[in-house]
Order: C-alpha cells, then sequence, then structure tokens
C-alpha cells in the first residue's frame, strides 16, 4: 500500500495518461468508429497486460476470489465496454477537450450514486459544487473555435449531433463513477491492482466481441488498419489508456480515498489545455480556460470540503 500522498501523486499520473488517450483516440476514432475502436484497443490493451502479469507473477491470468472476479468483471464491463463506447462516440462529436470536460462530472456521479444506493444527502456546499462543474461545462461548450489538430477536429455537426454527443459524454461519466465503485469493492479483497485490471479488461474485451459477433461486418475493421497514422494512434492509445492509466487509476483508488483519486483523476482537461493552444495557434482564451478552472475546480471542492 503506498502512502496517501504517493497515490495523489500517482492519480495525477493517471490523468496525464488519459490527456494523452483523448488526444490520440480523437485522431483514431474518426477512421475505426467508436464500436471498433474500443474493441480493437481493449484487445491491445489485453495482450500487454497478460505479458506484464506474466512477468510479475508467472502466469498471465490472476488468482482470485470469486466475488473479486464478480465485482471486477462487473465494473470492466460497464467501465470499458459500455462507457468507453460511449465516450468514443461523444469525441467523434464533440472533439477531446470538451469531451474531456464532461467527464469531469464523474465525481458528481459519484456523489448521487452514494445519495441514491447509501442515502448520503447532499450537504449546501456540495450543491454549490455540483453548480460549480455544470457552469464550468455550459461556459466551455459555448465556444465555437476548434480544439485539435485537423486529424482529430469533430466534423461540423449540427445542432442536434452535438446534443447527442453531450448525452453520450454524460453517459460514459455516470458509468464510470459506478466503475469506480465497482472497482474500490474489487480492490478490498485484496487483489493486487496489476491482476485487478487483468480481470477487468479481459472481461470487458470478451464482452465488446461478444457483442461484435452478431454484427459481423464490423468485427474487424481491415480497411482502418491499412491507415498508418489511425493505427499508430490507436495503439498508442491503448498503451496510454487501458494498459497504464487504468492500472495506475487503481494503484490510486486502492491507497487514496475515492473522492480525492477521482477528483485528481478528473484534471484531464487543464492537461489538455496546451494541446488546444497549438492546434489554434494561440492562447486557449480567457472562456476556456475559466470555464476549465471553473468545471475542476468544482469537482474537487465537492470532495475536498
Amino acid at each position: 500500500m503506498l502512502s496517501i500522498q504517493a497515490a495523489e501523486a500517482v492519480a495525477l499520473a493517471t490523468a496525464l495518461s488519459w490527456s494523452a488517450t483523448y488526444v490520440l483516440f480523437s485522431i483514431a476514432v474518426h477512421r475505426y468508429g467508436a464500436a471498433a475502436l474500443n474493441r480493437m484497443r481493449l484487445l491491445v490493451a489485453l495482450g500487454l497486460l497478460f505479458m506484464l502479469h506474466a512477468a510479475v507473477y508467472g502466469t498471465p491470468l490472476p488468482h482470485a476470489s470469486f466475488a473479486s472476479w464478480g465485482w471486477l468483471a462487473a465494473s470492466g464491463v460497464l467501465g470499458f465496454t459500455v462507457s468507453d463506447t460511449l465516450l468514443f462516440s461523444a469525441l467523434q462529436r464533440l472533439g477531446a477537450h470538451r469531451t474531456s470536460l464532461l467527464m469531469a462530472l464523474v465525481p458528481v456521479f459519484s456523489v448521487a450514486i452514494a445519495w441514491i444506493s447509501l442515502g448520503e444527502a447532499l450537504s449546501a456546499w456540495q450543491a454549490v459544487a455540483i453548480g460549480a462543474v455544470i457552469l464550468g461545462i455550459i461556459t466551455v461548450l459555448g465556444r465555437h473555435s476548434a480544439s485539435l489538430p485537423e486529424a482529430g477536429r469533430p466534423r461540423q455537426s449540427p445542432a442536434r449531433s452535438v446534443r447527442t454527443g453531450v448525452l453520450f459524454a454524460m453517459g460514459a461519466a455516470a458509468a464510470q463513477a459506478c466503475r469506480y465503485v465497482l472497482s474500490k469493492q474489487g480492490l478490498s479483497n485484496g487483489v493486487p491492482p496489476i491482476s485487478a485490471n487483468v480481470i477487468q479488461i479481459l472481461c470487458a474485451t470478451s464482452a465488446a466481441w461478444l457483442i461484435a459477433a452478431f454484427r459481423p461486418r464490423s468485427a474487424w475493421p481491415w480497411r482502418a488498419t491499412g491507415d498508418r497514422k489511425a493505427t499508430r494512434a490507436l495503439l498508442a492509445g491503448a498503451f496510454f489508456g487501458p494498459f497504464l492509466g487504468v492500472t495506475l487509476s487503481l494503484i490510486a483508488l486502492r491507497s487514496a480515498p475515492v473522492g480525492i483519486a477521482s477528483t485528481l483523476m478528473a484534471l484531464v482537461p487543464v492537461f489538455l489545455l496546451p494541446f488546444s493552444s497549438t492546434a489554434e495557434h494561440k492562447g486557449p482564451g480567457i472562456r476556456a480556460i475559466a470555464g476549465t478552472a471553473l468545471a475542476v475546480g468544482g469537482a474537487a471542492l465537492l470532495f475536498l470540503l
């Protein structure tokens, strides 16, 4: 077990790793499509995790109790098969920065889940924090300028498509909040973070490809694999996302309170601001900075009161 300070540092490293995946998958998703990209990057990550687990523990498959497998399997399917497919669909419509900002709703949904399932009432300050997150989201979503290089920029879409993207991102955030709670439960039985990630990704990969089996035309994106730029982005994103980033997130969740860890991992929009600035060849603007700071600051306030 790490100290809380070390776990917080790991949570920040997780946010950095996930920031890279937003940019990389924003490039790959337009060539592969949301569902195919999710299946492919899970398959790549699973192979990397099998090799890592075999090197560390001498076997590619972890040994864990039935209860741990159940919690982590549910977490993997919900967090990666469901949540990330919604996430990639949002990326196609909103781009990396706006999608990542909506994912700052994860701590907010965590409070809602705790209220519904545990009967925990919201304090006045928690309500203020939720309002700050929502206001920050509205502020940044009001921007009309692009935030990514041409290859990763969402095509100009009608308002209906943008609204659909927002709904996809909110669904992804809600599912991700559930994943944190389920992961914490699975880790509570002494399962190492690497082993927990193998279980999650194995079950998520199996579920994603099982669904694809009923849609044979989309089971393997042959044409997309011929696009070297998109394929390189997919491979790099698989490394920084489900392989490295999720493993780091589980290490942070195991040693730090869920609220603190999830808040630090929600700093992705802040880390993405330099990418926005580079794409636009100018500063991100006061509105982008203020909106991002307000959203992430609200998420931080929610758990650091």
